[in-house]
């Protein structure tokens, strides 16, 4: 199942992927084989693929942590992260992305294993570009692909 924000076909120029490149995808899970199943799917899909095992390390890459010096953001085309992960949930990473001058037109997809309508709604309303359910399957990144395909034209 897939479900897209309302305003899942906008890009912003900044974050558009080049033609010829890979897209970036940093890739959040703190389960170890859902992280590698998500990062073989997308180099599958000839995406270049960061993993991060937290939200918490994610906010470092991306230069939003505690421990990163301002100004060193990470460029990425996308972010797919977990909902359900310890010390800060998904949406939470989310939420701090989109509050991020820098970061905040970086699409952001959620994935879980919980079909949940109301946590569905609440992250697409927070920005989430999609909400997938887990385990991920090639047809689901073909999609992702095609949303940064969409941006680069």
């Amino acid at each position: 199942m897939l479900s897209c924000g309302a305003g899942s076909g906008g890009c912003s120029k900044d974050m558009a992927v080049e033609l010829g490149d890979e897209p970036h995808v940093l890739a959040v899970d703190d389960n170890l084989i859902d992280r590698k199943l998500v990062e073989r799917l997308l180099k599958n899909s000839s995406c270049k693929v960061t993993t991060a095992e937290n939200a918490l390390r994610a906010l470092d890459y991306l230069g939003l942590g505690n421990d990163t010096l301002e100004g060193t953001v990470s460029e990425v085309n996308m972010i797919i992260t977990d909902y359900c992960m310890p010390g800060m949930t998904g949406y939470e990473l989310l939420k701090k992305i989109k509050e991020s001058s820098v970061l905040k037109e970086v699409p952001v997809v959620i994935m879980s294993s919980e079909n949940i309508p109301t946590r569905i709604s609440q992250c697409l309303e927070e920005g989430a570009k999609m909400f997938m359910l887990k385990p991920l399957k090639q047809s689901d990144v073909k999609q992702l692909k095609w949303h940064l395909m969409k941006c680069r034209n």
